[in-house]
């Protein structure tokens, strides 16, 4: 069994592009202090904030689905730090259509969001179902340190 992936402090550079304005962002700030909540090691990454056509663009371009999605992780490796790097782009529109469907905040959904994004780019995935529990019971420690709600948890509308 592999061992449990070390949460701490690692050298560590986001930046943050904004591609849409809404009053509901979270800042840059904020968005860096749940990128790093979840590092596996050091990262330097993009954070973009997209609207719903560059979202379908960039979900179409690299995964060949005709749709926006959430949230998408493209890791290129390491850099000439040893740094991982790659870069986030999240789809703001269906962040918000998915925290309302859900009965989520916007704020802890887009955390966990954050998160997702982070841990994919460090190689986690969830394709096989061993790897799902694995990536879940991580995001849900990671969010709860935060004083987020376990994202996996159903709520009241049974959604």
């Amino acid at each position: 069994m592999d061992p449990e992936p070390a949460i701490g402090h690692y050298p560590f550079h986001l930046s943050v592009q904004f591609a849409l304005s809404d009053r509901h962002l979270p800042s840059r700030q904020q968005l860096r202090a749940w990128a790093s909540k979840a590092l596996l090691g050091p990262v330097q990454a993009v954070l973009r904030i997209v609207d719903e056509e560059e979202g379908l663009s960039l979900n179409q371009g690299f995964r060949s689905r005709a749709y926006a999605t959430n949230v998408l992780t493209f890791p290129y490796g390491l850099d000439d730090t040893g740094s991982l790097s790659g870069d986030i782009a999240l789809c703001w529109p269906i962040v918000r259509r998915e925290a309302c469907a859900q009965g989520k905040t916007l704020k802890a959904h887009c955390a966990h969001l954050v998160v997702h994004g982070m841990l994919h780019l460090q190689g986690l995935d969830h394709i096989k179902s061993s790897e799902a529990a694995e990536m879940e019971a991580l995001e849900t420690q990671i969010l709860s340190e935060m004083g987020f709600p376990n994202p996996y948890i159903v709520n009241d509308q049974g959604i």
